[in-house]
């Protein structure tokens, strides 16, 4: 397992192949990141999450919401999620994600993990409802995390630490190649918060 170097390069891709993945470290100062964290604990509406797994329904301490410029439909884990409106905080903090990656997205999935006992699964976002090898831009609040990729076909691990305040975007072939996870870890003990803005297509 390799750790990703934290000399952060936004224009370098921290994947050896098969994907892009770039991380800018902290886009937000302190004081600023802590502030828009305040804010989205308050403002979001935030829901434990769902999930059918083996026929059985599975509800997580994690909590989740699911944001929009439209009403879109988003099916994962055999559950749907109704876009809710944007917020005057998702409306600044998307302003500034585009004008930094010269990416669009019309759509964020949050989720909210209070402590290191809450963690995600290997997975990738390849759901139906997402543009084809569209681009997805992680925003980090609150405690570091580790996170880390796992290559399908070779097994090859990576992995780095995203920080208060920083932005992580994963790019064209990731998702198709590429798993994603958020290991626990019983050390951490105070909460994070994470964006990802997504394009979804009808």
């Amino acid at each position: 397992m390799e750790l990703f170097e934290r000399d952060i390069d936004p224009e370098k891709n921290l994947l050896p192949f098969d994907g892009i993945v770039n991380y800018y470290g902290k886009i937000f100062g302190q004081e600023q990141a802590n502030n828009f964290m305040s804010i989205l604990m308050q403002t979001i509406e935030w829901k434990n999450d769902e999930a059918i797994i083996f026929g059985k329904k599975i509800i997580t301490k994690r909590k989740v919401a699911w944001y929009g410029s439209e009403a879109f439909e988003y099916t994962y884990s055999k559950t749907t999620k109704l876009a809710l409106p944007w917020t005057p905080a998702l409306l600044e903090l998307k302003g500034t994600i585009e004008k930094i990656t010269g990416e669009t997205f019309n759509s964020c999935l949050l989720n909210l993990y209070h402590n290191g006992n809450e963690g995600m699964a290997w997975h990738s976002d390849g759901e139906k409802d997402l543009k084809k090898n569209g681009t997805i831009a992680s925003l980090s609040f609150g405690e570091e995390r580790k996170f880390s990729f796992k290559h399908k076909e070779t097994k090859i691990k990576k992995e780095l630490i995203l920080e208060n305040g920083s932005l992580l975007l994963m790019k064209e072939n990731t998702q198709t190649n590429w798993l994603h996870r958020l290991p626990p870890s019983k050390k951490i003990i105070n909460p994070r918060i994470n964006l990802t803005f997504r394009t979804i297509v009808k």
